[in-house]
């Protein structure tokens, strides 16, 4: 039996999405998003502990990831965070939930934060890894610390053509290389990363992926349909939902800072701790805690 329950698809925005879905159908909504480059068994043993809590507990498969497909051929394939965020809302609005508790890291938490900041309304609370994850792009130009730069290598590597081949050549091993390095205390086994494997022979990973690496440093376009999502996000709008946030202590590409790097992003009730022995992919690596954080939320 499958811990993250039962495989659904629904047509959401230009996607059909597949989804796991778990608890009872009246139990508060929880919708936990995965990162790249991971997939929804970041949530296998997050998603029965809030089930078993009474929480209706929804796990997407992002696009470019997993069976989730694009609708039309002509789509673009974008990875930008606007349509990330704009396909959450779609997907709520396909399954008619007017609000829920949003959990995620990496693109899932951008996608978490984007609908949190620009549709509070439809956020019931939020939680986040790496706090305020919304990228500031109008400044993505400017260098950081040569510490910090190289962290990014993977980043600066899909900018290039020989990138996207490598990519589309290694996706397993390179995921796992940065598995490895972004989770250096995360002795995950073989069968764990299998698990998630098969997430990356997606039809559309390569180009979602690389997208996603060239537009946020503004040297590609985005998709129109998503202009105006991105035209507020330039603006890094403010979260006013009540938040809980949260650092890996040993997160090899976001290192952990205070709760003030990112206070002024947020305007709401907030709490953000750094999480001992934990690297980037905290849902997997605390279960239980990053569990407790959206049971707060959904209770509150």
């Amino acid at each position: 039996m499958n811990p993250l329950g039962g495989l659904h698809r629904i047509r959401a925005g230009v996607l059909d999405l597949a989804f796991h879905a778990s608890g009872p159908q009246d139990g508060p909504p929880v919708v936990l998003l995965h990162g790249f480059p991971y997939d929804v068994h970041s949530y296998e043993e997050v998603a029965p502990r809030l089930a078993a809590q009474g929480c209706r507990v929804l796990v997407p498969h992002l696009r470019g990831h997993g069976p989730t497909r694009f609708l039309a051929a002509d789509t673009p394939r974008s990875g930008e965070q606007a349509a990330l965020g704009a396909d959450l809302l779609a997907f709520m609005d396909a399954l008619a939930l007017p609000r829920a508790v949003l959990a995620g890291y990496d693109w899932g938490g951008r996608a978490a934060c984007v609908v949190a900041a620009l549709w509070p309304q439809r956020c019931r609370g939020l939680v986040s890894v790496n706090s305020y994850n919304i990228q500031d792009i109008p400044h993505a130009g400017e260098p950081d610390t040569p510490e910090a730069e190289r962290r990014l290598w993977y980043q600066y590597y899909f900018h290039t053509e020989r990138g996207r081949r490598g990519l589309a050549q290694n996706r397993r091993a390179l995921a796992h290389l940065l598995w490895r390095e972004w989770s250096p205390t995360w002795a995950f086994d073989p069968a764990c990363f299998e698990r998630s494997a098969p997430a990356y022979d997606n039809p559309d990973y390569v180009e979602v992926v690389i997208h996603s690496y060239r537009h946020r440093y503004g040297i590609v376009p985005g998709d129109a349909a998503y202009a105006a999502i991105e035209q507020q996000l330039a603006a890094q709008p403010r979260i006013a939902v009540p938040s809980l946030t949260f650092d890996g202590a040993d997160d090899g590409v976001r290192p952990a800072c205070a709760a003030a790097a990112h206070a002024r992003h947020f305007s709401g009730p907030r709490d953000h701790d750094v999480v001992p022995g934990v690297g980037h992919n905290l849902p997997q690596e605390w279960p239980e805690g990053f569990a407790a954080a959206v049971l707060r939320l959904a209770r509150g």
